[in-house]
């Protein structure tokens, strides 16, 4: 049994604090990334990584030391430091000549591996190579995919739900219009995955709403897949799984329609509409020819109260 899987007991205030901070939550914690260099990676994967990092601080974890392991044949190494680090995402780079400027993208459930995606750098432009303004650390970007095939292939579809996860970052209850300041764009054309980071520029339009500029602000890539590594069909749908606690509870006799329109059904017991009080009103009155024809019936109006 490995030292990490074993049953530990807290032996100071501060480790129970340490294990109850990793326990299992109903509302998980913003997730995690390592982001790891392999035993030979060069100068354009170490670039790459540092201005991910750099992206997303605060939640990232950066291992400056090469770790010789390939995820595709040996997952163990990789497990350990999602467990050790307390990431459930991990990017891994690395180059050789079968496989130049690798990088590999993908995401822990349990601390095993779930889905993990190969891609490979043909174009890259870093943070420092484009000479403008840069967002603060721990901004949370907007994210823009565009193209059909993040929507029909199944490849790309978990490399866009992969692509979220990793750059989501904290979820927040309300947005103001100031704290929207960068984009991350990727597009799937022509058998390639462009991601371009722009910062958004709030300028003077002569009304409320501001006229809105993109500038582009890096880093800049241009990435082919490779190797796919993706979780079974019923592997995924149990790491989707919402605990009881978290769903919402149905709330009887009430219905939408197609345009979210909210009707309720109101259960009310039997009215008897003969004891109902109407108003009187003087159309409903007798008139005089109805009370002849009563009197030839042999009813007899009813007399009148003398004062």
């Amino acid at each position: 049994m490995e030292a990490l899987d074993r049953v530990v007991k807290p032996k100071t205030k501060r480790a129970k604090r340490f294990l109850e901070k990793r326990e299992p939550k109903l509302t998980e914690n913003t997730k995690n990334a390592i982001l790891i260099k392999g035993g030979n990676a060069n100068l354009t994967v170490t670039e790459t990584l540092k201005d991910v990092y750099a992206l997303k601080k605060p939640f990232a974890v950066l291992y400056k030391k090469k770790n010789i392991t390939r995820p595709f044949e040996d997952q163990t190494s990789l497990e350990f430091f999602s467990k050790k680090s307390d990431c459930s995402l991990f990017l891994f780079g690395s180059h050789n000549k079968k496989r130049p400027n690798n990088l590999i993208i993908g995401r822990m459930f349990d601390y095993h591996v779930l889905d993990m995606i190969e891609l490979g750098i043909e174009k890259f432009v870093s943070l420092k190579d484009i000479k403008n303004s840069k967002c603060p650390e721990g901004t949370k970007p907007m994210l823009i995919f565009a193209g059909d095939t993040f929507d029909l292939n199944e490849e790309y579809r978990r490399l866009k739900s992969l692509l979220i996860d990793f750059f989501r970052g904290p979820t927040v209850p309300t947005i103001r219009l100031a704290g929207l300041e960068y984009v991350l764009h990727f597009t799937a054309m022509d058998g390639k995955i462009y991601m371009r980071s722009y910062k958004v520029l709030l300028k003077k339009s002569g009304c409320k709403i501001p006229r809105i500029e993109l500038e582009e602000m890096g880093p800049s890539l241009d990435l082919v897949m490779r190797r796919t590594h993706l979780a079974s069909e019923d592997l995924y749908k149990l790491s989707l799984k919402q605990p009881k606690a978290l769903k919402p509870k149905k709330k009887k006799n009430i219905s939408h329609d197609v345009f979210g329109t909210s009707y309720g059904r109101i259960h009310m017991q039997k009215q008897d509409l003969s004891k109902l009080q109407t108003r009187k009103m003087k159309g409903l009155k007798k008139r005089p020819a109805a009370k002849m024809t009563e009197e030839d019936e042999g009813i007899s109006p009813k007399k009148s109260k003398s004062v």
